[in-house]
């Protein structure tokens, strides 16, 4: 575009060169009829209005060029302002980081002192104790009392540090109950509140007595049997009951006063706790716990957190282990009870009434892989299986039970892929296969599952006038296609991909007490540990 002052001087130059067409146009005019005077002074209107026209224009957009530049430089201005505060934010941001460094850096070094006092203080009780043995035997109470005072000075640093104070509280006030109830409000948090609860016990004037406390009501005896597995805070207390049996153990095993925190009178009260559980066991059945009964669990961990293992019979104990053989502290209970010579014949009798998979993880547990061949173990049961469900299998079965028969069939394929998988048999056992079965099976719901959706007769419409209702279309067309979008609305993998069960064979069932082993977990107590008979893990807590 030409400069601003060259255009305006062309637009003033129009006068002129007007003036000049019209000396040429006179003299035109002379040569030619008088009719041409007409004609030019349409031609010089004409020549005005386009120069009137032009300047306008002109100095229109000489007004747009102004605002435009007045736009751009109040945009630079601010852009100018933005990047200030931006670098301002920068700068106290910086500051404040810089800050909270220092600070986190100077608690650690505070932490760091406050820990090397007290591990010097601890070395300095630990040794007044042992020097003081004598007098410790005479009063073990009191010495337990002393070691919870003597590690105090611990917790004092560790209560900073701690997510739950509280627990500190709890078991310093011998408070049982409360505990329970402490436990039962932060279900969601359970693995932080186990860690430290581990910790919390150090306070406790007698961390056995605070536990043995909290078995109080395990045996609710206004509910019948039957009710049992029916009240979830019921059910709650008593997985809180296992936990905190473990949580003694733990600390047990890992504390300097381990010979005195468990006195003669705690064991004697012990003992008459499981003397008391022990006739109600022998109602439980058997097949009906199929390995994840709680009733068993805590009996069994009672001894063996209080150390009465050899106030009872060893073959009893053993008994009871193929009730407990989902539960994944099952190896480690039968450690601490001294049975792991029994274990070959527990693992066989699990083998035998159809429950291999536990049997193999037993096997692998404790070393006796070699004379309990895993590999066989898993075609038993999944041959095991298929004998169930043959009773079932018939040309006029109905397409429930043939999904139930594919339901079991593959539950028993997932549960031993996952036992192969876990233990690192893929060669001995390949696994494709077994995936393929698993894939056809989960292709034939999916099939059935659009025929029983194309089946259901379909719901009344209204007309297309909004009065009444249309007549009911029952000729149906078979041919798939027709309901395409069933498959869309029920994928297989979103209607069939649950969590597999692991069942027992039927055939050996007896007439259950208890039901199901399935808890149900209310919103009291929520789930403490994995429950019911779905296989996620190898065992269930």
């Amino acid at each position: 575009m030409e400069d601003p002052e060259s255009v305006a001087t062309l637009i003033d130059s129009t006068t002129s060169k007007i003036q000049q067409l019209q000396k040429a146009f006179a003299e035109l005019e002379s040569y030619r009829a008088v009719t041409l005077n007409l004609k030019w002074k349409e031609l010089e209107e004409h020549f005005h209005g386009l120069e009137k026209s032009l300047k306008r224009r002109f100095h229109e957009l000489e007004d747009q060029e102004k605002e435009f530049e007045n736009k751009v430089v109040k945009s630079r201005e601010m852009l100018e302002k933005r990047e200030a505060a931006v670098f301002a934010k920068e700068q106290a941001s910086l500051e404040k980081l810089q800050e909270k460094r220092d600070d986190a850096l100077f608690a650690i070094v505070n932490a760091r002192e406050k820990h090397r006092k007290v591990s010097s203080k601890e070395s300095a009780i630990v040794s007044s104790v042992s020097q003081g043995a004598l007098g410790v035997e005479e009063k073990p109470v009191e010495a337990a009392s002393v070691a919870g005072e003597g590690n105090f000075g611990d917790m004092k640093w560790n209560v900073e540090l701690m997510t739950y104070p509280e627990l500190v509280k709890l078991c310093k006030e011998m408070d049982a109950g409360g505990l329970h109830k402490f436990i039962s409000d932060n279900r969601k948090n359970l693995a932080a509140v186990r860690e430290e609860i581990l910790h919390a016990l150090r306070v406790a004037p007698n961390a056995a007595r605070l536990v043995l406390d909290s078995l109080e009501g395990f045996y609710c005896t206004e509910l019948s049997n039957q009710d049992v597995k029916k009240d979830a805070n019921l059910l709650g207390l008593r997985r809180t009951c296992i936990m905190l049996m473990e949580c003694l153990s733990a600390f047990l095993a890992n504390s300097d006063f381990a010979s005195n925190v468990i006195s003669e009178d705690i064991k004697e009260r012990a003992k008459a706790v499981a003397e008391d559980w022990k006739p109600r066991l022998e109602a439980l059945d058997m097949d009906a716990s199929n390995g994840n009964s709680l009733e068993a669990h805590a009996f069994l961990q009672l001894i063996a957190s209080f150390g009465i293992a050899s106030d009872f019979d060893v073959d009893e104990l053993s008994r009871l282990i193929p009730m407990v053989s989902r539960r994944r502290q099952t190896a480690d209970l039968c450690r601490s009870l001294g049975l792991s010579d029994k274990m070959p014949g527990v693992i066989e009798v699990l083998a035998n009434i159809g429950r291999q998979i536990d049997a193999v993880n037993l096997a692998f547990a404790f070393d006796l892989t070699g004379q309990f061949l895993p590999v066989p173990l898993l075609k038993s049961y999944l041959k095991d299986s298929r004998k169930v469900s043959s009773p079932v299998r018939s040309v006029n079965s109905s397409p429930a039970a043939q999904i139930e028969v594919n339901e079991r069939e593959l539950v028993a394929l997932k549960a031993v892929i996952k036992c192969i998988e876990e233990h690192k048999l893929e060669e001995q056992y390949p696994l494709d296969p077994l995936q393929k079965r698993v894939l056809q099976l989960e292709r034939a719901k999916a099939d059935k599952k659009r025929e029983t959706e194309a089946t259901k007769p379909q719901p009344k419409r209204p007309r297309a006038n909004g009065v009444g209702y249309g007549p009911r279309v029952t000729n149906f067309p078979s041919d798939k296609t027709s309901y395409a979008r069933v498959a869309d609305r029920y994928p297989p993998q979103y209607v069939y991909d649950r969590p597999y069960m692991y069942p027992a064979p039927t055939d050996n069932h007896c007439p259950p007490l208890f039901g199901s082993a399935t808890y149900n977990i209310s919103p009291s107590h929520g789930n403490y540990f994995g429950n019911g008979y779905q296989y996620q893990a190898t065992y269930l807590h």
